[in-house]
C-alpha cells in the first residue's frame, strides 16, 4: 500500500507541473501498479502451491481417529463385504500413519513436472512485465507525438491567422482581392480543424497511457519529459539479434519448460503400470469397550499394490501424455519460427524509421525554404495566394511527418527490444 501511494504521489507531482513525467517513471509505475502483472504473480504463486501439494505424496500422512460403536455383541457383518468383521460395543481413539515407500519415481516425476510448470509460470510473469512496459513505451511516445502535433497545429493556426489579418487589411485598402481573403480564410479553417483533431488525440493518448500504467483516470494536462536524443542507430547484425532473442525471450523459455514438464509426465504415466509399495501403522486405546476385546491396539504392515488389468486406462494415459508432449514440442518450434520472423520485421521497421528521420528533416528544411520564398513572392505581388497556400500546407505536412518520424523511431526501437528480449535489461 505504501509503495502504491508513493507512485501516485510521484504522478500527482508531475501532474501539478512540479516535475515532468519521464518514460522511466511511467514504466516503474506500470510495473508496480498494473493489474495484469499482479494477476500473473498470483498465478505463479498458485503454481508453486500445486508443486507443494503434489510433493505431499512423498511425505508421511498422519491422522487421528475417534470412534464410538454400538452393536449387538457377538455378531458379524454378513452381507456387503468379503470380510466377516465382528461388532463390539466400544469407544476408542487412535492415530494412523502411512508412508509411500516406492512407486518407481512416479510421484517424484509429477513433482518435477509441477516444478517445471511453476518455473514456466514465472517466465510468463516476465512476459507480462515486458508486454506492459512495451505498452507504456508505445503509449508514452504516442502521447509525445500527439503533443508535438498539437504544437504544430497551434503554430499553423497562428501563422495562418496572421496571413488572414494581413490579407484582409490589404483587401480593405484595395491592394488584394476578396479571393485572396477567401483562400486565406480556407487555409485558416483547415488549420483549426487540425488543431481540433490534435486536441482530441491528446486526450485519447493520455487515456491510453493511463491505462498502460494500470490507472483508471486519464492523464489530462500532464507534462512529459522528452527522451535524450533521437535514439541509437539500429544494429546491423540481424542474425545475431535473432539468435540472442531465441535465448532471452521469456515466452520461449516458458514453452521449453512446459515441454520438459510434459516429458516428465510421460515418465510418470509409464510408472503407473508398475507396483507401488507403502507402509502403514496404527495404534490407539479404548477407554470403554466390550469385555471380549482389549483396552489398546497397535499394528503395522506393508502393502504392495500390483496393477494387473484396468481396461487399458494406464496405456491410454501414457499415450495421451506422449501426444500432449509432441504437440507442445510442435508449438515450441512454431513459437521459435514466429519469434525469428517478428524480430526481423521489427528490425526492418526500425531501419525504415531511422531512414525517415533523415528524410523528414530534409523535407522540413526544404518546406521552410519554399514557404519563405512563396511568402516573399506573394508580398511582392509576383504570385497568387494559391502558391502561398500550397507552401503553407507543405510546411505543415513536413512538420507533422517529422514529428511522426521522431517518435515512430523510438516506438519501433522499443518494439525491437521487446522482440529481442532486452526491453527490461
Amino acid at each position: 500500500m505504501k509503495r502504491r501511494a508513493s507512485i501516485f504521489l510521484m504522478l500527482a507531482a508531475a501532474a501539478l507541473g512540479q516535475t515532468a513525467l519521464t518514460l522511466e517513471q511511467a514504466e516503474q509505475a506500470a510495473l508496480k501498479n498494473h493489474p495484469q502483472i499482479g494477476a500473473s504473480i498470483f498465478n505463479a504463486l498458485v503454481a508453486r502451491e500445486v508443486t507443494r501439494e503434489i510433493r505431499a505424496g512423498l511425505l508421511p500422512n498422519l491422522f487421528g481417529s475417534v470412534s464410538g460403536v454400538g452393536g449387538q455383541d457377538g455378531t458379524r457383518i454378513g452381507a456387503g463385504s468379503l470380510t466377516a468383521g465382528s461388532i463390539y460395543n466400544r469407544f476408542s481413539t487412535g492415530v494412523t500413519a502411512s508412508q509411500l515407500m516406492w512407486d518407481f519415481g512416479r510421484t517424484s516425476g509429477l513433482v518435477e513436472s509441477s516444478r517445471l510448470r511453476a518455473d514456466a509460470q514465472v517466465q510468463n510473469t516476465e512476459v507480462t512485465r515486458e508486454l506492459v512496459v512495451l505498452q507504456v513505451d508505445r503509449a508514452y511516445f504516442a502521447a509525445l507525438r500527439a503533443r508535438a502535433v498539437l504544437h504544430v497545429a497551434e503554430q499553423t493556426v497562428a501563422a495562418r491567422q496572421l496571413v488572414v489579418d494581413q490579407v484582409s487589411a490589404l483587401a480593405r485598402s484595395a491592394l488584394k482581392s476578396t479571393l485572396d481573403v477567401s483562400f486565406a480564410q480556407v487555409n485558416l479553417s483547415e488549420g483549426k480543424l487540425l488543431l481540433a483533431q490534435a486536441q482530441s488525440d491528446i486526450q485519447a493518448a493520455s487515456s491510453d497511457l493511463a491505462a498502460a500504467m494500470g490507472m483508471a483516470a486519464p492523464l489530462m494536462d500532464w507534462q512529459f519529459a522528452e527522451p535524450l536524443g533521437p535514439g541509437e542507430q539500429p544494429a546491423a547484425d540481424i542474425e545475431r539479434i535473432v539468435k540472442d532473442a531465441l535465448q532471452r525471450r521469456p515466452d520461449i523459455a516458458s514453452a521449453r519448460l512446459e515441454f520438459e514438464a510434459a516429458r516428465k509426465i510421460i515418465a510418470a504415466e509409464r510408472a503407473l503400470s508398475l507396483p507401488t509399495i507403502s507402509a502403514i501403522a496404527t495404534a490407539g486405546v479404548l477407554p470403554a469397550h466390550s469385555d471380549k476385546i482389549t483396552g489398546n491396539y497397535s499394528g503395522a504392515g506393508v502393502n504392495v499394490n500390483i496393477p494387473v488389468f484396468n481396461g487399458h486406462a494406464f496405456s491410454a494415459r501414457r499415450a495421451q501424455a506422449e501426444y500432449r508432449a509432441s504437440g507442445i514440442e510442435q508449438n515450441l518450434r512454431d513459437l521459435e519460427n514466429r519469434v525469428s520472423r517478428d524480430v526481423k520485421v521489427a528490425w526492418l521497421n526500425q531501419q525504415n524509421a531511422w531512414q525517415r528521420l533523415g528524410l523528414t528533416a530534409e523535407l522540413l528544411d526544404r518546406a521552410n525554404q519554399a514557404l519563405d520564398l512563396a511568402q516573399a513572392r506573394y508580398d511582392l505581388g509576383l504570385s497568387a495566394i494559391v502558391e502561398l497556400s500550397q507552401a503553407q500546407l507543405a510546411k505543415t505536412n513536413a512538420e507533422l511527418q517529422a514529428a511522426a518520424a521522431k517518435y515512430d523511431f523510438q516506438a519501433q526501437s522499443a518494439v525491437l527490444k521487446f522482440q529481442a528480449g532486452t526491453l527490461l535489461m
